[in-house]
C-alpha cells in the first residue's frame, strides 16, 4: 500500500471507487497524517450512519446534502462545510446532486485497500 500520493492529482488520471449505490470517490493528496477525497453523490444516495476514529472536515462543493452528525440534522447547500470529531456517528442523504470535498486525520488506509 502507498502510504503518499503523488505531487499532483489529476482528475482524468484518477480511478473513481465505487463505495456505496449512487456514490462515487476518487482519493486525492494524502499521507500518514492528511487525506483528500472529493465525494460524488448522485441525488437520492445514502452515505449511511457510521463512525470512525479520523477527524473530518468537509466541504460542499455542489448540491444539497442534509447532514446528520450525533443528534443533530442540518441542510447544507454549496459553499457550506461541517466538522465531524473521532468516533462521533455522521452520515448524509444527497437531496440535489452534487459534491463533497472531505479531509480526515490521520489518513484513511482503509480507502486504500
Amino acid at each position: 500500500m502507498k502510504t503518499r500520493s503523488d505531487l499532483f492529482q489529476i482528475e482524468s488520471e484518477i480511478e473513481w471507487q465505487n463505495p456505496a449505490p449512487g456514490i462515487q470517490r476518487q482519493i486525492m493528496g494524502y499521507d500518514g497524517q492528511l487525506m483528500m477525497v472529493k465525494v460524488k453523490f448522485e441525488t437520492g444516495a445514502i452515505g449511511t450512519v457510521h463512525t470512525h476514529y479520523h477527524s473530518q472536515a468537509t466541504y460542499v462543493a455542489s448540491g444539497k446534502f442534509e447532514l446528520t452528525i450525533g443528534e443533530e440534522k442540518k441542510v447544507l447547500s454549496a459553499g457550506d462545510g461541517y466538522y465531524v470529531a473521532p468516533d462521533v456517528a455522521h452520515g448524509c442523504v444527497c437531496l440535489e446532486a452534487g459534491v463533497l470535498i472531505d479531509t480526515f486525520s490521520p489518513m484513511r488506509e482503509d480507502f486504500l485497500k
